[in-house]
């Protein structure tokens, strides 16, 4: 996946088990953010950090979508038990997964597994790709998003 380069477009089920495309959002900028699963630790920080950010992000005029490969009846559940605003998407089969790059080999208790590395992709209002946040620590991330979403937005001031 490279920078400026235009993102294929996708179609997942969100926590609402409604159908999603990116290009729905065309117009406004993405922020994608990948996690390895719903309603654990990190997860659970990092999906409050873009809760507690929302509206300085909406205001800034992004969408924010949280995708993991968790089905859409828990993701709902994540969304319900810590109130997010922003929709959930379910990427099951790991399409989406792999057409960004995002599923690394993990070492867990000692088994290597294929998990999801905590990305973000910051795509612009054109669905070109702006920014990626690879190996996301999720303790203030969330600010470190709006950051870049206001520097873009005061650069490309129409």
């Amino acid at each position: 996946m490279e920078l400026h380069h235009k993102v294929a477009d996708f179609t997942l089920q969100t926590d609402e088990d409604k159908t999603v495309s990116l290009s729905h959002y065309s117009g406004k900028p993405v922020i994608l953010f990948f996690y390895p699963r719903a309603d654990t630790p990190g997860c659970t920080i990092e999906a409050c950090g873009f809760r507690d950010q929302f509206e300085k992000l909406q205001k800034a005029g992004a969408v924010v979508l949280g995708i993991s490969r968790d089905t859409p009846k828990a993701q709902a559940k994540f969304k319900a038990k810590y109130n997010l605003p922003y929709t959930l998407l379910a990427d099951v089969d790991e399409r989406v997964c792999n057409q960004f790059g995002v599923l690394k080999e993990k070492n867990m208790y000692g088994k290597k597994v294929m998990g999801i590395e905590r990305t973000t992709f910051v795509i612009g209002p054109d669905q070109t790709l702006l920014h990626i946040f690879p190996k996301v620590t999720p303790e203030g991330h969330a600010e470190q998003v709006l950051a870049l979403i206001e520097d873009w937005n005061k650069a490309h001031k129409k």
